[in-house]
């Protein structure tokens, strides 16, 4: 973590790092931190201010324990995590950042619990697997931005990592109509693209469909 405070501050930027793994747990109300105690991890996204400081984190909620035809045939990440159980949104010059992890893009009902907090940014780190990015991945991430009518930055780690795993990559930021502005298909690299947040509400006035919900 103090790799991270120390490049959002040397570089002047809003830094969203993830998936972090974590030892403890957030603070309490009354500031008491815990670890965990069983070994796991809590699996983090944590935000850092140009000043190096922590904005927020937010811990995954939805845990990737599934069956999958590549190599690999099975993940169980409650093996070595231990879930998150706030929606946690912040508050930056930008505008507002709703944080997500991964495994969590295929829950919509958490994207719709922060756009009720006010998200206009939703950011995605994840590290979606080579058959589930290529089948589900830039659906997923379109769905969510034009539904929500939020900017989503998701960063998708890529490449074969061993002889069994091998992640899709094709980070891509999307626009609040579901537009893909600017991707990195394989290996480093930075996608640029700008937030306007004044195309965003007036999107959302000429279309308001989160006055039209029913349920």
């Amino acid at each position: 973590q103090s790799f991270l405070r120390e490049q959002a501050r040397q570089h002047g930027i809003i830094l969203v790092a993830g998936t972090m793994p974590v030892v403890t747990r957030p603070a309490s109300p009354n500031g008491v931190v815990e670890t965990i105690a069983d070994g796991r991890v809590r699996p983090a996204s944590l935000v850092y201010s140009p000043d190096g400081l922590l904005m927020a984190r937010y811990d995954k909620m939805h845990l990737f324990d599934v069956k999958v035809a590549d190599k690999q045939a099975q993940y169980m990440e409650s093996r070595s995590f231990e879930p998150g159980s706030s929606v946690v949104t912040v508050a930056t010059p930008l505008g507002k950042l709703g944080l997500s992890i991964c495994y969590d893009l295929r829950f919509p009902e958490l994207y719709r619990r922060l756009l009720d907090d006010g998200a206009e940014i939703i950011t995605v780190p994840s590290a979606f697997t080579k058959v589930t990015g290529e089948a589900h991945w830039e659906i997923l991430l379109r769905a969510r931005a034009i539904e929500n009518q939020c900017y989503v930055l998701a960063a998708n780690q890529g490449g074969v990592h061993n002889a069994s795993r091998e992640t899709w990559g094709h980070s891509m930021i999307i626009d609040p109509w579901g537009n893909v502005m600017a991707r990195v298909e394989k290996g480093e690299g930075i996608a640029i693209a700008e937030i306007d947040l004044d195309y965003l509400h007036d999107l959302r006035s000429r279309m308001p469909v989160q006055a039209h919900r029913r349920l």
